[in-house]
C-alpha cells in the first residue's frame, strides 16, 4: 500500500493547442468567405439580367418550333385535338380529373371554336417568336402549347414535354429584349427621347422603380438559372439511366434503335448506317459519356465541343430517328449555356463573311453635319475668334458607354 503512487490526470502539455487568436483568425477568414460567395451570389441575381441573347434565342426557337410543328400537323389537326379525335373530349376530361391538367380546347365542342383556336395557336406562336409584346405573349404561348400537349397527350412525341417546360419557364425570363419586335421598338423610342429632358420622379415613384427592376431581374435570372439546371438534370439522367441497360454497355443499343420499323423514316439509311457496328458502338458509349459529363463541363472551355458533338448526336436523331421535334428542343435548350459574346459576335462575324464573299456592303459614312450626328466640340463664346476644340474626351467617353450596352 506504501508503494502506490496516486495516479495523475494526463498532462495536456503535449497536445496540440492553437491559440486563441489563430482560432479567431481562421474562423474570421471562413466567415468573410461564405459572405464574399453569398454577396456575390446575390449581385448575380439583382445586379444585371444575365444570358438576354440565350433567353431571345429560346423564343425564338420554341415560337418557330411550334408554329412548324402545328403547320405541319394542320391537315391533321381534328383527328389529333378536334372533335372527331379518337381522344374524345369526355375521356380528356376523364384524365383531368386524375391529373389536374386543363385545356381550353374542350370548353366545347363546335368545330368553329377549335378552328377559332388553331388559328389562334398559329398567330401567337408567330408573335411569340419575332417577340411582339413578349411578356402577354410569353403567357399566352404557355397556354396554347399546355392546352395543346394535355387534350391529346398520347398523340404526340417526346418532344413536346420539353417545349411545355420551356414555355413555362419562358414566361419567367425577360426574353423579349434582344433580337425582337420589342427590342427595336424600344431602340426608336429611345432614339426619339434622346434629346428629351429626363422626367423627374418623386422620392416613392422611384423607389417603385427600383424595385420593379429588380423584382424583374431576380425573376429572369432565377428562371434562366431553372432552365440550364432542368437541361443538366435532363442530360444526367439520361445518361445514367442509359448505363443501367446491358444494349448501352454492351455497344448494341443504336443497333436496336436503327432497327426499329417505327423509327425509321428512311429504311435504307438506317440499314446503311448500321453496316458499320464499330460506329454504331463507338457512337453509343460517346453518347452515354457525354450525357453523364454533361453537368460538369459546363464551367470550362470543354463545353464547346461538347455542344458541338450533341449538336451532330440530335441531328443524328433528327434524321436517322424521324423525330425532329425532339431533336429541335434539345437543340435549343442547348443554347442556353452559350454566353452572350458568342451571340454579340455573330453578327459580325455574319457581316465579315459576307463582306468576304460580296453579298454585303458598307453604307456610306452619315456626314459631319447631319442631323443625326450633332457636330462634336465644345461652344464657342460670342465674339470670340478662337476656333472650337473638338470634345476628344467626351467622344471617347461616350463610344465606350455605347460598346458596353452593346
Amino acid at each position: 500500500m506504501g508503494n502506490e503512487q496516486i495516479p495523475q490526470p494526463p498532462s495536456t502539455a503535449a497536445a496540440p493547442h492553437r491559440p486563441a487568436g489563430q482560432e479567431a483568425s481562421v474562423t474570421g477568414t471562413a466567415h468573410r468567405w461564405l459572405l464574399d460567395r453569398i454577396g456575390e451570389l446575390w449581385t448575380l441575381l439583382t445586379d444585371r439580367p444575365i444570358s438576354l441573347y440565350a433567353a431571345s434565342v429560346l423564343r425564338i426557337g420554341y415560337g418557330l418550333l411550334y408554329l412548324v410543328f402545328l403547320l405541319r400537323e394542320f391537315p391533321h389537326r381534328d383527328e389529333i385535338w378536334g372533335p372527331g379525335s379518337p381522344w374524345t373530349p369526355a375521356m380528356a376530361q376523364q384524365l383531368f380529373a386524375q391529373t389536374g391538367w386543363n385545356s381550353v380546347l374542350i370548353l366545347s365542342d363546335s368545330r368553329a371554336y377549335f378552328e377559332l383556336c388553331y388559328v389562334a395557336a398559329l398567330v401567337t406562336s408567330a408573335l411569340f417568336m419575332l417577340g411582339w409584346r413578349t411578356r402577354a405573349m410569353s403567357v399566352l404561348f404557355a397556354v396554347v402549347v399546355t392546352s395543346f400537349h394535355a387534350r391529346s397527350i398520347f398523340m404526340t412525341d417526346g418532344g413536346d414535354n420539353l417545349i411545355l417546360l420551356m414555355s413555362l419557364y419562358l414566361v419567367l425570363t425577360a426574353c423579349g429584349r434582344r433580337w425582337s419586335l420589342d427590342a427595336r421598338r424600344q431602340r426608336r423610342r429611345a432614339a426619339r427621347a434622346d434629346d428629351a429632358p429626363e422626367p423627374v420622379r418623386g422620392l416613392y415613384a422611384q423607389q417603385l422603380h427600383d424595385a420593379r427592376s429588380t423584382l424583374t431581374t431576380v425573376v429572369h435570372n432565377c428562371g434562366i438559372l431553372v432552365i440550364a439546371a432542368q437541361v443538366c438534370f435532363l442530360y444526367g439522367s439520361a445518361g445514367l439511366y442509359k448505363i443501367q441497360g446491358p444494349t448501352w454497355g454492351g455497344g448494341t443499343a443504336l443497333h436496336y434503335a436503327l432497327n426499329l420499323e417505327l423509327f425509321q423514316p428512311w429504311p435504307a439509311l438506317s440499314h446503311f448506317v448500321d453496316a458499320y457496328p464499330m460506329a454504331v458502338a463507338i457512337a453509343g458509349y460517346v453518347t452515354v459519356l457525354l450525357q453523364v459529363a454533361f453537368p460538369f463541363v459546363l464551367f470550362g472551355r470543354l463545353k464547346y465541343p461538347v455542344l458541338t458533338v450533341l449538336l451532330g448526336m440530335h441531328l443524328g436523331i433528327a434524321v436517322l430517328l424521324g423525330l425532329p421535334l425532339f431533336s429541335g428542343a434539345m437543340i435549343v435548350a442547348d443554347a442556353v449555356f452559350l454566353p452572350d459574346r458568342f451571340y454579340a459576335f455573330l453578327p459580325h462575324l455574319w457581316r465579315r463573311a459576307a463582306r468576304r464573299t460580296g453579298l454585303w456592303h458598307p453604307g456610306p459614312a452619315p456626314a459631319a453635319g447631319s442631323a443625326l450626328v450633332p457636330p462634336q466640340g465644345r461652344p464657342v463664346p460670342p465674339g470670340s475668334t478662337q476656333p472650337a476644340v473638338p470634345a476628344q474626351k467626351d467622344t471617347a467617353a461616350a463610344a465606350g458607354l455605347a460598346s458596353e450596352q452593346s
